[in-house]
């Protein structure tokens, strides 16, 4: 029986990269084992286009990928974004590993609204060693995985925390070297720290530096400016933010309705009352003007400022008081 495009284990003859996402209407678990598929068909040519693909099909653009494991001087917790999981992937093989997988066992899963969250507190992650030594490494942890509930079913969100980790080393490489002392007192020695190779300890550290540093790396890219110049920019434009008020939400412009004029009689009577309004405003007397000199006695002058210039070409000239009550300007 030939295998068809629909059959879940179709491969297409042009290469993994090549065929269509079909949707999946099966378990999220087996997004994990179509990955360890994936990384067994890696080569020693894979580069980094391999890699970025890898991370491409099984992670989601703002995919985060998170390790907790505790080492000799304390707890570790490293957090590393979408771009930098390709190279964590490749580290992994390049600290002399040449097989990884993962296995799940009793894992529970729910179901979100746009979202499939993976809870499996027995996962192992077993990697082959080729150097220095073989070796079978199998690190034991806890394994929360969120796939986003679409087509792809692409992971959002891993986190994996270590708990123990073996390493295995077959009877028959203990036999062959059961005379040799150094030998047997370096397979003693074990070769990673928590299941994770040296190369890939020095990537997280790494990460702490790179992960801040991506958003002066993608400017430098996008403007091609220098560095010194892509650190002002982002400081200025995060500055900018801080100091920035919080928007007020929009108010719709209330519509004011217009009325309609009436005819001839609306004319007449907005007439008449323009002639009422006119002969109402002549019968109003002006307020009388108080002066501070009529309510504080015994002040002299009071400056008077007016926009129209004195004789001089003075914009203020003085009034003042004589003893009779009469007022006298002083230019």
């Amino acid at each position: 029986m030939s295998s068809t495009p629909h059959d879940p284990f179709y491969s297409s003859p042009f290469g993994p990269f090549y065929r269509r996402h079909t949707p999946y209407m099966v378990q999220p678990e087996y997004r994990i084992y179509e990955m360890n598929k994936r990384l067994q068909s890696r080569t020693e040519d894979s580069d980094n286009l391999w890699w970025d693909a890898f991370a491409t099909e099984f992670f989601e653009d703002d995919a985060t990928l998170t390790l907790s494991f505790c080492l000799e001087d304390g707890p570790k917790r490293y957090t590393i974004g979408r771009t930098l999981i390709p190279r964590y992937f490749s580290t992994v093989f390049e600290g002399g590993v040449t097989d990884l997988y993962y296995i799940l066992k009793h894992s529970k899963e729910s179901y979100h609204n746009s979202s499939i969250t993976v809870d499996c507190d027995q996962c192992a992650m077993v990697t082959q060693h080729g150097k220095p030594m073989f070796t079978k490494v199998c690190t034991e942890g806890r394994l929360i995985l969120e796939f986003t509930f679409d087509d792809l079913m692409r992971i959002k969100t891993w986190h994996f925390t270590i708990r123990q980790y073996r390493e295995l080393v077959p009877r028959s490489i203990l036999a062959m070297h059961a005379q040799d002392p150094q030998v047997l007192d370096q397979l003693s020695k074990n070769i990673t720290r928590m299941g994770l190779t040296n190369f890939t300890l020095n990537y997280l550290r790494l990460c702490v530096i790179l992960e801040p540093m991506q958003e002066l790396m993608s400017r430098h890219k996008t403007y091609n400016l220098s560095p010194r110049d892509c650190l002002k920019t982002c400081l200025f434009q995060k500055w900018q933010r801080m100091v920035a008020p919080p928007a007020e939400p929009t108010r719709q412009p209330t519509t004011k309705r217009r009325k309609r004029k009436n005819s001839t009689s609306s004319t007449s009577n907005s007439s008449a009352g323009n002639t009422a309004n006119s002969s109402s405003s002549k019968k109003k007397t002006p307020a009388p003007n108080l002066s501070l000199s009529s309510q504080v006695p015994g002040l002299g002058a009071i400056p008077n400022c007016s926009l129209n210039p004195g004789r001089d070409g003075d914009l203020c000239h003085s009034t003042a008081v004589t003893p009779s009550g009469q007022f006298k300007e002083k230019h």
